[in-house]
């Protein structure tokens, strides 16, 4: 079984910026495809913050681009969601992702998420 520990949630005032972690943890063994941040606002669809492949191939929503950066530690399995000049509607429930390949076959996982609450 898979695990994806999430962290860095907070509060934070708009400008402000935080770091979100992820790490994908297991006693099987796993190769990262790719892995990524989703976010849920209050009465919205989750949608995708960025992705990034293995490779470091990254892909963003455009309303991030530009503020957030997200990198890969393949060593340590981490995914880091770096997120700069925050606006009070990047709030919502950040969920890591992640598709590994374990015992040959892609699976999808998920995160349990964490909270960003940007608000003066």
């Amino acid at each position: 079984q898979v695990q994806l520990v999430e962290s860095g949630g907070d509060l934070v005032q708009p400008g402000e910026s935080l770091r979100l972690s992820c790490a994908a943890a297991s006693t099987s063994i796993f190769t990262i495809a790719a892995m990524g941040w989703y976010r849920q606002a209050p009465g919205k669809q989750r949608e995708l913050v960025a992705r990034i492949t293995s490779g470091s191939s990254t892909n963003y929503a455009d309303s991030v681009k530009g503020r957030f950066t997200i990198s890969i530690d393949n060593n340590k399995n981490t995914v880091y969601l770096q997120m700069n000049s925050l606006k009070p509607e990047d709030t919502a429930v950040y969920y890591c992702n992640a598709h590994l390949w374990v015992s040959k076959a892609l699976t999808e996982y998920w995160g349990q998420g964490t909270q960003v609450t940007v608000s003066s």
